[in-house]
């Protein structure tokens, strides 16, 4: 434990980053703005977060997913708030289910290239966890400046109704209201769902809007006319229902959820939930302010589990991975995290923390494996700086050990989270399970860095190949430009290395403050319990 001096610091730092991690949490969910939000009222609309509110069970948990998407991105048109549309899990009648919800005070609900990334992943993690969806239709369609980057590839618009088709195949069940506008190729995505509802003169759903079609085929008339509620309910009957306002057709829609049926559990292992005996604020001080200064993961883990308690495995063996069984909120879990202080291996040489050893990433791989026989998911605790380096490193065959890791972790069939909670670095990144490993959920801390290396690392190298590509053009710079170019070099590299650049591109699902941390995990595996787990087949293992 550190000693109250560093321990006060370190509070107050962490403190500090979330408090500055709420403010902006807050802006975001501003959307639009204020004055826009004020638009939606005066048409009888209510906005994309306030349907979410009035839709979800009061005073039950909601996970958003994607908060900070688009942070930064589009600044040429103005920006991107959450990329134009909520998602997230939560509660209707007591059913776990995704809401995605379009935000009509971004222009206009239109979808950015970062929007229908975000879509995807509320799918993705529909179709994983066997989620009901439902989809709260409000947008004007692609944004039409950048069609050329939303519109024709695998992972584009049209992905999303292939989705909805196979969601459907699957039993997955689909509701969709549209309250705004729904036009074009979007008008597809509420009638390929279950059931489709429609709020009577602000709800519309058309291919083609009255402009386009007098410039296609010369007729004139009127969007209510033409894809309003009373037409697709009374003469198309391309909407199963209609309704005076958005709080009917959210009643709606409450009442549909009221009457489903049960569905099969998994049967992840699950008893009363305890709270961590330590307690849980005191990790704002044991979290180091400085990055390189090692502490105790277990310090961590023990005010994340339930009682405090924590069955470790292979405690005398691999010690830079820390690997046991414990339970969140009841849940049993299995828990891959990277200890961060100096150890001592078997051999009596000392380890530097946050970095995989040979001994650690084949203590890993055999405890993921074990998961996966006893049906436990598995939690991954991301602080890393790497594997080790090095000639005695490699000739330990540290490739070898790194890839029995990878493959056990990439082969696991049990529900897999991640959470960040400092270094992510290079291929450390992949053996705990980063994003291109298919967590079910992945957030990070304020205290998160995600990149190939370190800053520093990072800018000295970079530095290096520069002032040599100058050398070799002939050109000569002085220590003081150096050190200009340095500093440049490393501030990009420092925004690159922000929680927030990972959110607002969703290599994580968002920033939490690290109490959000049992809630994450807990909604997760609940969320798993409710979609099969394949049999457990390793790929080729060297032993």
């Amino acid at each position: 434990m550190a000693t109250d001096l560093e321990f006060n610091k370190n509070e107050d730092h962490l403190k500090q980053l979330v408090s500055q991690l709420n403010a902006k949490g807050t802006r975001t969910k501003l959307g639009g703005g204020e004055k826009k939000a004020e638009e939606q009222h005066q048409k009888g609309k209510l906005t994309a977060r306030e349907r979410i509110d009035y839709l979800t069970d009061k005073n039950s948990n909601f996970i958003e997913i994607g908060l900070f998407a688009g942070e930064g991105m589009y600044k040429e048109v103005g920006g991107c708030p959450s990329g134009g549309v909520v998602i997230g899990m939560g509660y209707v009648k007591g059913r776990q289910c995704m809401i995605v919800a379009n935000d009509a005070t971004v222009k206009a609900g239109a979808w950015f290239p970062i929007t229908a990334k975000k879509n995807l992943r509320a799918q993705e993690i529909a179709l994983e966890n066997r989620l009901p969806v439902i989809y709260l239709v409000d947008s004007a369609g692609v944004f039409l400046p950048m069609q050329d980057e939303i519109f024709p590839d695998k992972e584009h618009f049209g992905r999303q109704f292939r989705n909805n088709a196979k969601m459907s195949a699957l039993g997955i069940v689909q509701i969709a209201a549209i309250m705004g506008s729904c036009v074009a190729g979007g008008a597809y995505l509420p009638i390929m769902s279950d059931e489709a509802m429609i709020v009577d003169k602000t709800g519309s759903i058309f291919l083609a809007g009255s402009y386009l079609v007098k410039a296609a085929i010369g007729e004139e008339i009127d969007n209510e006319t033409l894809g309003g509620a009373t037409t697709h309910c009374e003469v198309s009957g391309v909407t199963d229902n209609k309704f005076p306002n958005d709080q009917a057709c959210l009643d709606y829609i409450r009442n549909l959820f009221d009457k489903m049926g049960t569905y099969e559990k998994t049967g992840f292992d699950r008893v009363d939930s305890k709270p961590p005996k330590e307690k849980q604020e005191e990790i704002y001080g044991i979290f180091p302010t400085e990055r390189s200064k090692p502490y105790d993961t277990l310090d961590i883990i023990k005010r994340l589990v339930d009682n405090s308690h924590f069955d470790e495995y292979k405690a005398l063996y691999g010690k830079t991975i820390l690997c046991g069984f414990a339970r969140i909120d009841g849940w049993a879990v299995g828990i891959v995290a990277n200890q961060r202080k100096v150890v001592k291996s078997k051999k009596g040489e000392m380890q530097m923390g946050g970095v995989i050893y040979s001994d650690s990433a084949d203590k890993a791989a055999r405890f993921i494996m074990n998961c996966n026989q006893r049906k436990v998911p598995l939690l991954f605790l991301q602080d890393v700086s790497g594997f080790m380096v090095g000639s005695k490193a490699e000739q330990g065959g540290i490739i070898k050990d790194g890839a029995k890791m990878v493959n056990a972790m990439a082969n696991s069939t049990v529900p897999k989270f991640t959470i960040i909670t400092g270094n992510s670095y290079g291929a450390g990144n992949y053996a705990m399970c980063g994003k291109a490993y298919d967590p079910r959920l992945i957030y990070a801390w304020p205290t998160a860095q995600i990149a190939v290396m370190s800053g520093s690392a990072a800018a000295k190298t970079l530095l290096s190949i520069k002032v040599n590509t100058l050398k070799g053009q002939g050109k000569v710079i002085s220590k003081e430009q150096e050190d200009t170019l340095l500093k440049e070099i490393t501030d990009k590299y420092n925004e690159q290395l922000s929680p927030y650049y990972a959110a607002s591109r969703l290599w994580v699902d968002g920033v939490i403050d690290p109490l959000e941390t049992r809630k994450i995990i807990s909604m997760g595996i609940e969320a798993a319990n409710g979609a099969p787990v394949e049999k457990f087949n390793v790929g080729i293992i060297q032993t």
